[in-house]
């Protein structure tokens, strides 16, 4: 007797999972957006949720980042952030998201009079009821906006340090057109010190992409990269991303917007390599796609095998920031899934 094959689109969104490249600026979902900006008498520019999607077109980083900014006007108190956070969770938890490490951006927020305390508190009140109520574990990890100075990034370090327990690491993300790594070398040289791990984005065919994921590797010596699809196309970087174990937070849905296209060849590649490329959702509400339509849509162009998607799914885990107890609880919980999914099928 046969056994019927695996319903992948099942199978992808009922598997324990983990997402390591989310900003939680770019989870703000319109409807939230508009419930914010009558709250705190904010003008909109559109009259309604749906002319506001309609109004997100992308075709590059920085068409996507104007409406990436304007969005974040809305969020002013603590409880903003706090819904921000808590739906997010929501919604991570829905597609069996058991772990997930967030991207917060402050400067965005400090640079229009929101201070550090309302943001970073409003969050973690978030993440620890969603914890106790959803069963969802998550980090923090604090952002720098690369178009701004290393001076404002140092600043907003100091600013972290009273709540150096609720971060887990530091990232830099934004305009990366002549904004290299080692821009930042001196506040990720800190941050390190303080024990705090780091990632940098490389974002997907940008210029000098290339002298970027080397200065990230050589000279800031990140414990993992957001993006960096591009290492591809140098064995060398290539080789010394996998001697490191560094894990690679690929975005499919959203290197669409920027490359046309779901990066599969590129992430079929990064498996035969046996890269640990890891695949996530980074501005969901903007690409109108969480984690599960990552999965799905990657997995229907790229004809992603069941185990394919397991090895990418154990990935994040294994290249996520946390103990080796905890990560080696997950990859038991993949594995029993695996299981008893393959025995169901």
């Amino acid at each position: 007797m046969h056994s019927q094959p695996l319903d992948m689109q099942q199978f992808i969104s009922e598997m324990p999972k983990a997402e390591l490249h989310v900003h939680l600026e770019g989870t703000l979902e319109p409807e939230l957006s508009f419930a914010l900006a009558t709250k705190n008498n904010i003008p909109l520019e559109y009259k309604t949720p749906e002319q506001l999607v309609a109004a997100y077109d992308f075709h590059d980083l920085p068409s996507f980042l104007k409406i990436y900014y304007a969005g974040m006007n809305v969020l002013i108190n603590e409880s903003d952030f706090y819904q921000l956070t808590w739906d997010y969770l929501v919604k991570a938890a829905s597609e069996n998201i058991v772990y997930a490490e967030l991207f917060f951006d402050p400067q965005a927020h400090t640079s229009r009079g929101v201070s550090f305390e309302t943001i970073i508190t409003g969050i973690h009140k978030a993440q620890l009821d969603a914890e106790q109520k959803l069963g969802i574990n998550s980090q923090l990890i604090m952002c720098f906006l690369r178009e701004l100075s290393a001076e404002s990034a140092m600043e907003h370090l100091k600013l972290a340090m009273p709540y150096l327990p609720w971060l887990v690491g530091v990232g830099l993300d934004s305009n990366e057109r002549d904004n290299p790594p080692t821009k930042f070398a001196e506040v990720f040289a800190k941050a390190r010190a303080l024990d705090l791990k780091l990632t940098m984005h490389c974002d997907v065919n940008q210029l000098n992409t290339l002298n970027h994921i080397e200065q990230c590797l050589d000279e800031i010596q990140v414990d993992r990269i957001d993006h960096g699809v591009n290492a591809l196309q140098d064995p060398v970087l290539l080789e010394k991303i996998k001697q490191k174990k560094l894990g690679l937070t690929v975005c499919p849905i959203s290197n669409r917007f920027v490359v046309q296209s779901l990066t599969s060849a590129e992430i079929r590649q990064m498996l035969e390599h046996n890269i640990l490329v890891t695949i996530n959702s980074d501005d969901p509400a903007y690409f109108r796609a969480y984690l599960n339509e990552n999965f799905i849509e990657l997995q229907k162009e790229g004809q992603f095998s069941a185990q394919d998607i397991v090895t990418m799914v154990e990935n994040s885990f294994k290249v996520a920031w946390l103990k080796d107890s905890e990560i080696n609880q997950y990859l038991a919980q993949v594995s029993q899934y695996t299981k008893q999914a393959q025995k169901a099928a």
